[in-house]
């Protein structure tokens, strides 16, 4: 697995290259605005549901660059897209602040979960997400981090902190540099441990020997934000359009059609924004 840590720039630098040239290729269409977002509202197959929805209200097409959410974010600093939509709140509330977008709003949460093999050697089974990662840094198992300044990674690397643990992940931890989807991929070809979003967990099909083994721990908890990129510190930025997708996110339609995403009967996203 040590091929894992290697492949990481390249990975990062492939990821922006194609986001560079997909925004150059959209620039040129009218009805038609970038929104950068994470891999895990893409990989769930939410945005198949839920664009062609706002397509029908609104006329406007929406292009999706699906990124881990730093990147993401830094797409709108550099005025790349026209509206953020990610999940890592602290990261939200700080590009607000920096002026480089115009203000967030609460759209949506479901949560993260452990996932890991049934067997699971390291006895990790439970709702305790701490306590597991304490399990999984003295077990002689292997543990996938994202390790792309993702949304996942993010608070995976809060929950290594609440552990303790921040210098401390043990031998079998790796990083892949990669989205969800490649990560659990890994995991399940190597019967490793891994954090998902419970979104694209119930969309993934390859699974494998893999199962949930830790959920319901409150710290869990995985909020999504909408933000529209700054036009005045990027003049370019379609305001208008990308407004619009903000409205109808948190309007009733959009936060209808987010419930109505459903996969097995199983909901994967609840709405939330702000009344």
């Amino acid at each position: 697995m040590n091929f894992l840590k290697s492949m990481k720039p390249r990975s990062l630098l492939r990821s922006t290259l194609a986001a560079a040239i997909f925004v150059a290729a959209v620039s040129a269409q009218g009805q038609a605005i970038v929104v950068a977002s994470t891999t895990s509202t893409e990989q769930s197959g939410l945005f198949a549901y839920l664009l062609p929805e706002f397509k029908k209200a609104s006329g406007i097409e929406v292009k999706v660059v699906a990124l881990g959410t730093g990147q993401a974010i830094d797409m709108g600093r550099r005025g790349d897209a026209d509206v953020l939509f990610v999940h890592d709140q602290a990261a939200e509330e700080k590009v607000v602040a920096e002026g480089f977008a115009v203000k967030r709003f609460p759209v949506m949460y479901n949560d993260f979960v452990l996932i890991g093999p049934v067997a699971d050697p390291a006895k990790t089974k439970g709702n305790d997400i701490v306590e597991a990662l304490r399990k999984l840094a003295t077990g002689n198992v292997s543990f996938i981090s994202r390790g792309d300044k993702s949304g996942t990674h993010a608070a995976e690397l809060r929950f290594w902190k609440l552990a303790e643990l921040t210098d401390k992940k043990g031998a079998g931890y790796k990083e892949c540099g990669c989205g969800m989807g490649p990560a659990l991929n890994i995991a399940s070809s190597s019967g490793a441990y891994v954090l998902a979003d419970r979104g694209t967990w119930l969309n993934f099909k390859n699974r494998g020997d893999l199962t949930v083994l830790v959920e319901g721990d409150k710290r869990l908890f995985n909020q999504y934000g909408v933000m529209l990129v700054n036009p005045i510190k990027h003049p370019h930025v379609k305001a208008a359009e990308g407004q619009k997708f903000v409205d109808w996110l948190v309007s009733p339609a959009g936060q209808g059609v987010i419930a109505s995403y459903k996969i097995g009967g199983e909901q994967l996203f609840f709405p939330n924004a702000a009344k």
